[in-house]
């Protein structure tokens, strides 16, 4: 049964690079000045029903993900990278060298732009507020007033409660997408592009504490200590900034290499 070829990253020259998807030895498909770096994977594992099959395996994923990073991380420390998306597959090396020729503009321009530029991660967390608490609820005691005797009756509490609730989670909400947008517009400022990801869910980032932002800036090398620092600077007042990176630019450089 003939192999397929799977696609990790385009750059400008060949380098040597560990090994790739399920361990197979990755070589270089050329073209129109790009170069592919790619590795050959069964059909009847990365065939069109197999792996709409094997997608559903997380172990897999995350298996076939790490191979995949592992190789475009190579690459992209080395050269200037314009990695593609996780198990991207064609039938054979032609194909391949047949997108470098079709989209060749296409590519040049994503590798002039990452070029003496790398890719940041940052993360805003803040702590969930406390719903706010009944003012008859802290304070006790008799009530004299009328306004205070309908207060007591039954369920008018609790609609009381629960409005202050609902105000108060808007005005927190309202809170965090204002510290998240000035955070993210302040790092965007020092950087050559910006994009917003969406917010992890506590049950993938193991927080529990919530995510104001989940940015990636693609920042000139030069740039690197002033942006970690504008980075350090924004935090504070309940909010935690976590800095990750150099990255190869994903972000910024990931095509649709149909």
């Amino acid at each position: 049964m003939p192999d397929l070829t799977y696609l990790y990253a385009v750059a400008r020259e060949p380098l040597p690079c560990p090994p790739g998807v399920a361990g197979a030895p990755v070589r270089t498909v050329t073209s129109s000045g790009l170069v592919a770096y790619v590795s050959s994977v069964p059909l009847e594992q990365f065939g069109e029903e197999p792996l709409r099959r094997s997608l559903e395996d997380l172990d897999w994923l995350a298996e076939t993900a790490r191979a995949h990073h592992r190789v475009v991380d190579a690459v992209a420390a080395a050269t200037t990278t314009a990695p593609v998306r996780l198990v991207t597959v064609y039938g054979d090396d032609a194909q391949v060298a047949e997108l470098l020729e079709r989209r060749a503009a296409a590519f040049a321009e994503v590798l002039a732009h990452v070029t003496g530029r790398r890719e940041w991660g940052v993360k805003a967390y803040s702590s969930p507020q406390e719903e706010p608490v009944n003012a008859g609820e802290r304070h006790g005691g008799g009530r004299t007033c009328e306004g205070d005797r309908q207060a007591a009756r039954p369920g008018t509490a609790y609609l009381q409660h629960r409005r202050a609730t609902l105000r108060g989670r808007e005005q927190a909400r309202r809170q965090a997408l204002q510290r998240a947008d000035h955070i993210h517009r302040a790092l965007t400022a020092l950087a050559a592009a910006g994009h917003r990801h969406r917010a992890q869910d506590p049950r993938l980032s193991g927080r529990d504490d919530v995510m104001l932002l989940n940015g990636a800036y693609l920042v000139d090398e030069a740039r690197e200590e002033e942006f970690a620092a504008r980075a350090g600077e924004l935090g504070g007042d309940g909010v935690e900034i976590r800095l990750t990176g150099p990255w190869a630019p994903y972000s910024f450089t990931v095509m649709e290499p149909a």
